[in-house]
């Protein structure tokens, strides 16, 4: 396939770019549903992808090891996750304003811990080229695939098939349904629900590596632009499903591409218009999601937003 690729261009163009763009929200969406399905909301994902994305640059870089890079930013969110579930866990505790503390905590400590490596480069996370047939430079780049994106997918398969399908599954359905249930049958809520906002705390701090490591490769401070927080929106959209969250990550980031898609094929007139378009879709699911009449389908019962 030769030549300029028309207005096939632009599909071509959204399509790779929502596939780097919807990695980090895979990631972000399923740790936050995972938490959420068991009962407790988690508004601190954007400190998390903050830290995540610092702290796997910066182990990367004194490392040189891209792969320690990431485990080092899931070992982060995983410890930032379990803060945050230990504290609500407390007594007169509000889901909500420890969410926007340990978020505005975990920003300021990325921001302060990461002065050092905002110059210095990094290793990048590979990727696999799906596209080594084609001879066309930009089909070529669209079908560059990053191993995480693989990764997420099958991870989206393996949480649908666990959370019917196991034991852990059913419990954490359990306890987001109804604590009093839980207790009854001798599960512990509380335990559960610090272990589910911990495994969403890693989930958010791989997502946070893949922005510092490929996408877009760097580490600064503006860095996640409100990803963690559309996550929460993105969740909700997906109705709390393993699968629609891959569904919604997609959507989200095919809208985040749009504005870089219409660049490349040389559009020099309102195409930066284009990059609100995410932010858009998270207004607009949001507005739809909370009106009084619509039915939350999927939510757990004990969830924060449905009381």
């Amino acid at each position: 396939m030769e030549g300029d690729l028309g207005l096939w261009a632009i599909p071509i163009a959204i399509l790779g770019g929502a596939i780097r763009v919807s990695t980090p929200f895979i990631y972000v969406a399923l740790g936050e549903m995972i938490t959420e399905r068991s009962g407790r909301i988690n508004l601190g994902l954007e400190g998390v992808l903050v830290m995540g994305a610092m702290s796997g640059y910066g182990i990367a870089v004194e490392t040189g090891s891209v792969w320690a890079g990431v485990l080092g930013a899931a070992l982060v969110g995983l410890c930032l996750g379990l803060m945050h579930g230990a504290l609500c866990s407390l007594s007169r505790v509000n889901d909500i304003a420890i969410g926007i503390a340990m978020m505005l905590f975990a920003i300021g400590l990325a921001y302060y811990l990461g002065k050092p490596y905002i110059q210095p480069p990094a290793p990048n996370l590979p990727d696999i080229p799906f596209g080594f047939w084609a001879t066309n430079p930009q089909l070529k780049a669209a079908l560059n695939v990053n191993i995480l994106f693989l990764i997420g997918i099958a991870l989206t398969a393996f949480l649908a098939w666990a959370l019917r399908h196991t034991r852990a599954g059913l419990a954490l359905r359990v306890v987001g349904d109804s604590t009093d249930a839980a207790r009854a049958i001798g599960l512990r809520p509380l335990r559960i629900r610090i272990f589910a906002t911990a495994f969403g705390g890693a989930m958010t701090g791989v997502g946070g590596a893949y922005l510092s490591l490929y996408y877009p490769g760097s580490w600064n401070e503006n860095i996640s632009s409100g990803q963690g927080l559309m996550a929460v929106a993105l969740v909700i959209f997906a109705r709390w499903n393993p699968w629609g969250c891959l569904g919604g990550a997609l959507l989200f980031g095919g809208a985040g591409a749009i504005g870089p898609a219409l660049q490349s094929v040389g559009f020099s007139q309102g195409y930066h218009l284009f990059y609100a378009a995410p932010y858009i879709l998270t207004l607009a699911i949001m507005i739809a999601t909370s009106s009084r009449n619509r039915r939350m389908t999927g939510a757990p019962a004990a969830l924060s937003l449905t009381k």
